[in-house]
């Protein structure tokens, strides 16, 4: 498992004498030998570089794929959107839950973090910037941005 998380030469040292990145994999690694059906992530890919997310979240879509139940807290909205299936904003209920086209809009991430955000879609994928809003209001810059971008698919069959 360190080997399959690039940080086989790391086993023998203290998890204190780790960066945070490889401290990340380590833990990962050890949810990982407990065989279990679900795994509980909190920000796995928290502190890593470009190359070890990618590939945390390439291992991680082949233990969703083996029948494992993988559930992850992010802020990563980006990164996660294009590896997962399904997407649940929460704040206190569900504000959302599905596909992430469908789920990541800006009206769900406003409730869900309290802050207006803008969602542009890219190659079929939601792509999620936040800053502020232009004076010219929330609702006119969704349209905008959907008119200028992708068409959105609108759900059904």
């Amino acid at each position: 498992m360190l080997d399959q998380l690039g940080i086989g030469d790391l086993g023998d040292r203290h998890i204190r004498a780790l960066s945070g990145g490889q401290q990340q994999r380590m833990f990962l690694a050890r949810a990982l030998m407990t065989d279990a059906d679900v795994l509980l992530l909190d920000e796995p890919t928290s502190g890593l570089d470009v190359k070890t997310r990618h590939e945390v979240l390439h291992l991680l879509d082949e233990l969703r794929r083996s029948g494992m139940a993988v559930v992850i807290t992010t802020h990563d909205l980006n990164g996660f959107a294009a590896h997962l299936p399904t997407v649940v904003c929460l704040n206190v209920r569900v504000m959302g839950a599905g596909p992430p086209i469908e789920v990541l809009t800006p009206e769900n991430l406003e409730a869900t973090f309290g802050s207006p955000m803008q969602v542009l879609h890219h190659a079929g994928m939601p792509v999620v910037v936040d800053g502020p809003v232009p004076r010219h209001g929330r609702h006119h810059i969704h349209e905008h941005i959907h008119e200028s971008a992708e068409p959105v698919p609108t759900g059904g069959g």
